[in-house]
Order: C-alpha cells, then sequence, then structure tokens
C-alpha cells in the first residue's frame, strides 16, 4: 500500500501542477485583455505617477513584459510564483496592501468549521433516511423520503438561506433571547449573520444548510447500496443465526454499503464549494469562498490564485483519504 500512496501523492502534486499553471495562465491573460491591475492601487480614476506605478509593480510582480502580449502564458512570474509559495509567502493584496497569509488564517478556519457542520449533517441526515428508505422498501415510508429529499435537494441553496435570514431566523433569534438571553448558546445559534465572538455556534445553522446541498443524491445512493446488500447471503446467514435487526444493519448492511456511500461523500465534498460561496456571502462569514468572491469582483488575481489554490489541496486531499478508506472498509481490496 505504500507504493500505492506515494503514486497517489505523486499524481495530487502533477494535477496541483496543472491547476497552478491554469490558474496563472488565466489570471495572466486577464491583465493582459482587462489592462493593469496595479491601477486599482491608487483608487478611482486617478492617474498615478508613472514612478509610483512602476514601483506598485514591481512588488506585485506586474512588471514583466509579458503581460502585455496577449495570449503569453508568462512562465518567468509562474515559476517565482510557486518557489514564493513553496517559501511560505502568499503576497500581499492591492487593496490595503494586507498579507495573504495572515487572511488564510482567518478564512481557513471558518470554512473548516463550515464544512464540519455541513458533512455532519450530510452524512447523519443521509444515512438514516437511505436505511429507513431502504428497509421499508415500495412502501409508503419509502416513497416519502425519496420525494421528499429530491424536493429538499431542487430548492435552490441561496432561497433557504435567504428564507431563513429575512423570515426565520429574526423570529427565532428573539424568542430564544428573550427565554434563556442574549449570551446564551440559544441566543446565539439562530441569529441571521455571524458573530466573530461566538465562531462556533454562528456557524452551525449555516453549516447545515450547505449539508442538504447533494441530500437527495446521497440518500438514494445509500438507499440502494443497502438494498443490494439486504439481499446477499451474509444477510441471509446472519438471520439464521438469530441476530437482531439492529445489528444485522448496522454491522452487515452498513458497513458493507459504505464503499460507494464514501465515494458519494468525496464527491459532494467538492460540490458543497459552490455553496459555501452562498453561504459565507449571505451569513456573511469571513471563509474561502466569500474572500474568493470578493477577489474577483476587486481584480485580486494573486488573492483568487491562492485561494482556489487552497479549494483544489482540500479536493485532492479528500479524494486521496477516499481511496485509503476503501481498503480499511473492504480488506479484500489491496492496492499492491
Amino acid at each position: 500500500m505504500g507504493r500505492y500512496v506515494i503514486r497517489r501523492l505523486l499524481q495530487a502534486l502533477l494535477t496541483l501542477g496543472i491547476v497552478l499553471f491554469l490558474l496563472h495562465y488565466l489570471t495572466a491573460l486577464s491583465v493582459q485583455i482587462r489592462g493593469n491591475p496595479a491601477l486599482l492601487f491608487f483608487g478611482g480614476d486617478r492617474t498615478p505617477d508613472p514612478g509610483m506605478l512602476a514601483q506598485v509593480e514591481r512588488l506585485y510582480g506586474l512588471d514583466n513584459k509579458c503581460y502585455e502580449r496577449t495570449g503569453d502564458p508568462c512562465l518567468a512570474p509562474f515559476v517565482d510564483r510557486l518557489q514564493n509559495f513553496v517559501q511560505g509567502d502568499f503576497g500581499t493584496t492591492l487593496n490595503g496592501n494586507r498579507d495573504v497569509g495572515q487572511l488564510l488564517a482567518i478564512y481557513i478556519p471558518n470554512t473548516l468549521r463550515l464544512f464540519i457542520f455541513a458533512t455532519i449533517t450530510l452524512v447523519a441526515v443521509s444515512m438514516v433516511l437511505g436505511t429507513w428508505a431502504a428497509r421499508h422498501r415500495g412502501k409508503f415510508i419509502d416513497h416519502t423520503v425519496r420525494g421528499t429529499t429530491i424536493l429538499a435537494d431542487s430548492i435552490p441553496v441561496f432561497l433557504i438561506l435567504l428564507s431563513y435570514v429575512y423570515i426565520v431566523a429574526v423570529p427565532l433569534t428573539r424568542w430564544a433571547r428573550d427565554i434563556w438571553g442574549t449570551e446564551s448558546f440559544m441566543g446565539q445559534v439562530f441569529r441571521p449573520n455571524y458573530n466573530p465572538d461566538y465562531p462556533w455556534t454562528t456557524i452551525i445553522i449555516p453549516g447545515i444548510i450547505v449539508g442538504t446541498v447533494g441530500l437527495a443524491s446521497m440518500t438514494r445512493l445509500i438507499r440502494a447500496s443497502q438494498l443490494e446488500n439486504l439481499g446477499s447471503d451474509f444477510v441471509r446467514t446472519a438471520k439464521a443465526k438469530g441476530l437482531k435487526p439492529l445489528r444485522i444493519t448496522i454491522v452487515h448492511v452498513i458497513r458493507n454499503s459504505m464503499i460507494p456511500i464514501i465515494t458519494g461523500i468525496g464527491f459532494l465534498f467538492a460540490f458543497m464549494l459552490s455553496g459555501a460561496v452562498l453561504t459565507e456571502g449571505v451569513m456573511g462569514i469571513p471563509g474561502m469562498g466569500r474572500m474568493i468572491f470578493q477577489a474577483v469582483q476587486r481584480q485580486e488575481g494573486n488573492l483568487v490564485i491562492v485561494g482556489l489554490t487552497v479549494s483544489a489541496v482540500v479536493v485532492v486531499f479528500v479524494s486521496l483519504i477516499v481511496d485509503l478508506l476503501y481498503a480499511v472498509l473492504d480488506p479484500r481490496i489491496r492496492y499492491e
């Protein structure tokens, strides 16, 4: 298995290299077409002094002549960027001259909190509903579960967010604060926006909302996987031995159904990144999705590249973990 891990790590590094180059090339092409983003440093329609403009261009690595030639991949700045990343230097922002590494230290933990609650919600709810539907195949419960999850999945995330913020959150927050107080857990958990003084509490509800992304797909996947195992020989043998239904479901059915489920979780984890952008924007959460969105609006090319690079690293890492979990869940799987 060691050789497989090394091979997958090398593939991950190659994937990240390709992603970094594509991001760099698209950013360079944007500069070549839309104009010099260093002008944003001076703000408004002000015409900067040529000497000051040249100094800002050198500061942000925009002084290379390749940015004046449309279509040029700008390989020299790309190599410089890779060297800076390896050294832990992610540069600074054009607006405010803030260190990007310090911004990441603020944004990454918030996005991780969001995804922790989103993943727990997705796995727990879909596992319960999928198992329930599988054990009542073809009955009213089965049709109700599938219909409800499809309906929930068909509602756009932004509509759920806006409905919660403007319709549900305010009266719930007032009710909770009247009973338990403003600084209590219940007084903070329902608030319509993020509070940095309560980073875990105020991110629970947004995480649950993001966790509804792909709920129908995951529930159907769990249902189908468990139905396949419910009719298998080892389940019939377990029933013949007199094992309790709960033990059969947990030990035999769920465990042997986990491989396609883990694959689906890995896929939906990447899919939930799109929901994170909307959630962080509506709820005012200073996270990676909001940072990337604002960086695009402000033409912060370096910030966009760094944010998407972090996202790519997370996706590749999750894919690697999913592959390695296959052998843990099913001893029959070997990589060597």
